[in-house]
């Protein structure tokens, strides 16, 4: 005779009705068992504008190249959070963790211990180099690694007819000095201001950039925003308001025209973004901290700067670091010599910049050597094919100016010599044709520069 089912009886049955069921996940869905157990691969923290888009896509482009299966991305725990799982060849949990707050948390993260890599739309400032350097020197080449390179655009509602703004102008409508479009020469009424949250990076370059450099600060009443999109979906349906965002969140909105010092008015293109002469151009870094030991950091670095990670990045909506050949037209104001070049050769995509107050070759100059070297192989002009063209901020005298400017397009010579390159000819025009005003150190930097030239 059967004996009668007991509680204890129950309680066995359902213990083992779990345990059955919980083997069956872990065999059907191996990943939801052990991304919840193991701990994550790769935690990357900073700017939004880099974890909204481009982190995610470069982080899943790097797990299929290391043949990681079954990726997928979830959200993770807050807002501008995600996690992108799968599994390697032996079954294993991989997790890697972004959370995309602004560039500055990115760097606290990396002090903290709480981030194996800080994602910034801004090179490290002093005072956080400063409290990280007791793990090293985060501005050293293999730390500190440009990814991308992006514009911030300057956006207004499409129905806006204004074209163009100078950096002048720009900061004293954002510090609400100049409050209604009929000042600017348009019409609207008044002007409403869209900006980016204090954590951002995006922020602090509009910040380094404009407002900084005029001695002015963001009026009290704009809108903040942490994100970019949001921001840009913002302002193109409000046709009193301006913003400013990364290039790959313009969306509806229409980007203007700027103008810096003496500087032609620039257009948010990407051609003049991959030679960082628009003037409101930035880079994208991923920073490391130095000795770090983590692979897939050091496989995301590697792939970020490949030809497949740079895909990505003009996918993104970014601007490659990829060498490609323009053409230019000639303009009345170019001297007779670059004029010349201009009508005859075509003007490569790169521009080799210096480290600050240096003749020495900054970190992605010294990448883009490579790629420069790379590119003229590939089509057979490492001999006397090329011409270096250099230029400089404004000196006392001249011909000094017009010196240094040459100094600095030997200096790249001397590297592409070691890459085998032979060069057809060296100039240096001194001061003419800046890109941004001198007034401040940094447009002198931009306007610091050597441009390649290819027949």
């Amino acid at each position: 005779m059967p004996r009668a089912t007991t509680a204890s009886d129950k309680e066995l049955w359902g213990q083992a009705l779990s345990l059955l069921l919980l083997g069956f996940i872990c065999y059907a869905f191996p990943w939801s068992v052990l991304a919840a157990e193991v701990a994550p691969s790769l935690r990357i923290q900073g700017s939004n504008t880099i974890g909204a888009k481009l982190g995610p896509a470069l982080v899943r482009g790097m797990l299929e190249e290391e043949g990681i299966r079954g990726i997928r991305q979830v959200p993770g725990e807050r807002e501008n959070e995600v996690h992108i799982e799968g599994q390697d060849a032996q079954g294993r949990a991989v997790r890697i963790e972004l959370a995309a707050h602004g560039s500055s948390t990115g760097f606290s993260a990396l002090g903290d211990g709480s981030a194996d890599l800080a994602a910034s739309s801004r090179p490290i400032k002093d005072a956080e180099a400063q409290a990280l350097s007791a793990f090293g020197d985060l501005r050293s080449p293999y730390s500190e690694q440009v990814i991308a390179i992006d514009g911030l655009a300057i956006i207004l509602h499409p129905g806006n007819p204004l074209r163009a703004l100078s950096t002048a102008q720009l900061a004293a409508v954002f510090a609400g000095e100049v409050s209604t479009w009929e000042e600017l020469g348009s019409q609207g009424g008044a002007i409403r201001l869209y900006a980016r949250d204090d954590q951002s990076g995006t922020y602090d370059t509009f910040k380094e950039l404009v407002l900084a450099r005029q001695g002015k600060s963001l009026a009290a009443g704009a809108q903040r925003f942490e994100s970019s999109d949001r921001l840009s979906a913002a302002v193109s349906a409000d046709p009193q308001g301006i913003g400013f965002v990364g290039l790959a969140s313009i969306g509806q909105a229409r980007a203007l025209a700027i103008v810096d010092g003496e500087s032609q008015p620039m257009a948010p293109s990407t051609d003049l973004i991959a030679t960082e002469d628009y003037p409101l151009s930035r880079r994208l870094y991923l920073y490391m901290k130095p000795g770090e030991q983590n692979p897939w950091a050091d496989a995301l670095l590697r792939f970020a700067q490949s030809p497949p990670g740079q895909a990505i990045v003009e996918r993104s909506g970014f601007i490659a670091q990829q060498v490609g050949a323009v053409r230019m037209a000639p303009r009345a104001d170019m001297p007779e010599d670059y004029r010349t070049l201009a009508t005859e050769a075509e003007r490569l995509s790169v521009n080799f910049r210096f480290q600050e107050g240096s003749a020495s070759l900054d970190n992605k100059a010294l990448r883009d050597v490579q790629r420069l070297v790379d590119y003229l192989k590939q089509r057979g002009k490492l001999q006397r094919k090329v011409v270096l063209v250099g230029f400089g901020d404004a000196k006392a005298d001249p011909q000094r100016a017009e010196l240094l400017s040459r100094l600095r397009a030997m200096a790249v010579r001397r590297e592409l010599a070691k890459g085998g390159v032979a060069l057809k000819d060296v100039k240096g025009f001194g001061d003419v044709l800046p890109v941004a005003a001198n007034s401040a150190e940094d447009g002198r930097n931009r306007n610091r520069r050597v441009e390649v030239w290819v027949y």
